[in-house]
């Protein structure tokens, strides 16, 4: 099993590519090489693929909090399932990952949905779907600082509040507001819920 991210940027002619693209490549390049991995396509669209499934709703979090600290925003799938063809290139690899990724991606638009799981179990898709659309009611309204200190907590998660806040250049007392306006917390519950209800389809 595998887990396709696909994605794009919402509003994302609203800033020059510039300003975005270098810091979105550096946290895609953390998570495997391009093209084989993920590809940024079409100027705005991105696809990525996460080894582990358990990992993938943490993955789509971390893009999301990068783009808000500058002030944008993603529309993500992600599709759980098999990898049946490997490609020199993530765009043009197959399986049940990808198709249960795009056909998902098609809808989201539609529905005016930023974040959704397709696994191809219908059961478990609409029990997570639900709770990501009560995550997101706080997600989407993160400020630029909130975001912040979401995306360097995800992506130094062995550092201690003292230490996020030496990188963020504010004190702990500030780091532990930050995480309680952005529901940190909380957001780590789902996280875990979620990797308990993917691990067990592999299980």
């Amino acid at each position: 099993m595998t887990s396709i991210i696909t994605g794009d940027i919402i509003n994302s002619r609203k800033l020059p590519s510039t300003v975005w693209m270098s810091g979105l490549k550096q946290l895609f390049n953390t998570k495997g090489e391009a093209p084989i991995k993920w590809e940024i396509y079409r100027g705005d669209e991105f696809q990525l693929e996460i080894d582990n499934p358990a990992e993938a709703l943490l993955t789509a979090i971390q893009i999301k909090a990068y783009l808000k600290t500058v002030q944008l925003d993603a529309r993500i799938s992600i599709g759980i399932g098999d990898k049946t063809y490997q490609a020199e290139t993530i765009s043009e690899s197959n399986g049940s990952a990808f198709i249960n990724s795009g056909e998902l991606f098609d809808v989201l638009k539609k529905r005016k949905i930023t974040l959704a799981v397709n696994s191809g179990h219908a059961e478990l898709d609409s029990e997570i779907n639900l709770m990501l659309q009560l995550g997101l009611t706080f997600i989407d309204n993160w400020s630029v600082q909130s975001a912040e200190l979401v995306l360097a907590t995800i992506s130094n998660d062995s550092l201690s509040q003292e230490e996020i806040g030496k990188q963020l250049g504010i004190n702990q007392a500030a780091v532990s507001r930050r995480r309680k306006r952005a529901q940190f917390d909380l957001l780590l519950e789902l996280d875990a819920y979620f990797r308990k209800k993917i691990n067990s389809l592999t299980s």
